[in-house]
């Protein structure tokens, strides 16, 4: 009985292969780190060869297309990319991890915080739903490391249901760093002491009923409301500051030199704006034509025949994942011109809400997919250079009847702010007028919430003397 469950169990299971690892390597690689990657297969494959010359290589993929890979029919078609980025579960060897490795060894581009996650979930034991779910979370994270919506938002502009978005949440708050994936800056702390064993300790009710006089140092009041000495505060304030509060600070893209555009938007002769891919500068892969020749001519040397064609055929997945991930990309692109056409025009603050599974169902893919491919990569627009991830978002619609994201409200909170009188600045409840006359409505609860996540304090920590 014990031998049938095992094969149940193992009948369940897919292995993800070296190709199929590489090819969602390929996808989530940057600009700057896919450079580096190509050149590395192409220095660990010698079928591989770099051109310089695009006519050729684009002569050279339509004959792979239409007749090479016809010539090597016995190649197994389950690798390819379709199924790949469709249906790969995360079970993989110790092979798969050094071949990983040894791809990655030489680059240096320091990763995001996205990409950080996603590399822990590799590792970790899931089904593909769950792997998924967790995937989504992670395209919604901020580069501060909170949720940039609520997560009962991330679940009604997804097909997830909450109950497996929740049991997804949970894994990625065990993840390093510490703190990471919660909503806002008291759920971070929190995390952190129940991450050290501290969940029902003084430091947690400080930080849970106490942050803002904890942040004016109104140590007394603090403990005449909890009923401990001032001593205990002071010491509970010392190991609270020790605490990190932007768990996603290590990740910052803004300090990273090697940033760099994957996406731009160009307008072409009339004026229209349309997306381009920046790759021009990726090394050209092709199949080298020498061991084409040499593996029609080993019919009597099987283990080198065998090498050869394997070599060709990994040097094929390659080849086709590149393109797959550039397809996708502009594909990508393309819905953004294609459905924010306001903010191209004026900016943040008409960017309207869309999710992954909007673009994912508008271009035929999985909504992992679209957040493996938007993982860490960055597009130049008339308004600057932005990180992918920034577009999608659930949101709001005005007394007109339009569409505003949760970015464009950041955004506009972000102007009143500046533009407030310093010795009487604006409270939430102020704020919260303001965007009301906008026609913008937005519950005080959340504008606080959205001004926590763009670093912005409390009004009467704001206020400036004359």
């Amino acid at each position: 009985m014990a031998s049938t469950g095992l094969q149940q169990n193992l009948s369940q299971q897919q292995t993800l292969s070296p190709q199929m690892r590489q090819s969602l390597e390929i996808l989530q690689a940057n600009t700057m780190e896919l450079g580096q990657l190509l050149s590395q297969v192409a220095e660990l494959n010698p079928t591989l060869e770099i051109t310089e010359d695009r006519e050729q290589l684009e002569e050279a993929q339509i004959a792979d297309a239409e007749t090479d890979y016809e010539n090597l029919s016995e190649f197994d078609d389950y690798w390819r990319e379709d199924q790949i980025l469709m249906h790969g579960t995360r079970s993989h060897t110790s092979d798969d991890e050094e071949r990983r490795e040894f791809l990655y060894n030489s680059i240096v581009a320091p990763q995001t915080l996205q990409q950080h996650l996603v590399e822990q979930l590799n590792h970790a034991a899931l089904d593909d739903d769950t792997y998924m779910a967790a995937e989504l979370l992670i395209g919604s994270i901020n580069d501060t490391g909170f949720l940039d919506d609520p997560l009962e938002d991330i679940a009604a502009n997804s097909s997830y249901p909450l109950k497996q978005l929740r049991s997804a949440l949970s894994l990625l708050q065990r993840f390093d760093p510490p703190g990471v994936a919660t909503e806002n800056l008291t759920e971070s702390l929190l995390l952190q002491l129940q991450l050290n064993g501290m969940g029902g300790s003084l430091e947690s009710r400080i930080v849970d009923q106490h942050l803002g006089d904890l942040a004016r140092h109104r140590f007394g009041d603090i403990a005449r409301a909890l009923g401990v000495t001032q001593e205990a505060v002071n010491d509970a304030a010392e190991y609270i500051a020790t605490l990190n509060p932007d768990p996603g600070a290590a990740f910052d893209p803004t300090s990273n030199p090697h940033v760099s555009a994957d996406l731009e938007l160009r307008r072409n002769t009339e004026g229209e704006y349309y997306a381009h891919l920046t790759g021009d500068h990726l090394p050209k892969l092709q199949i080298s034509n020498h061991y084409k020749d040499l593996l029609a001519k080993l019919s009597s040397d099987p283990k080198a025949r065998k090498f050869i064609k394997d070599n060709i055929h990994e040097g094929r997945q390659i080849i086709s994942a590149l393109g797959q991930r550039q397809e996708t990309l502009l594909k990508i692109g393309t819905e953004l011109v294609k459905r924010q056409p306001d903010f191209i025009t004026h900016g943040l603050t008409k960017l309207r809400p869309m999710t992954m599974q909007d673009i994912a169902e508008a271009i035929g893919v999985h909504a992992a997919t679209v957040s493996r491919a938007v993982s860490g990569k960055y597009i130049l627009t008339p308004h600057g250079l932005m990180e992918l991830r920034r577009f999608f978002s659930s949101g709001y619609t005005t007394k007109q009847g339009t569409e505003i994201s949760n970015t464009g409200v950041r955004e506009a909170i972000q102007k009143i702010v500046s533009g407030e009188d310093t010795s009487k600045p604006l409270s939430d409840t102020a704020i919260e007028k303001q965007l009301k006359a906008k026609g913008i409505k937005v519950a005080r609860r959340t504008i606080a919430k959205y001004r926590d996540q763009l670093g912005i304090l409390p009004s009467h920590l704001r206020k400036r003397h004359s």
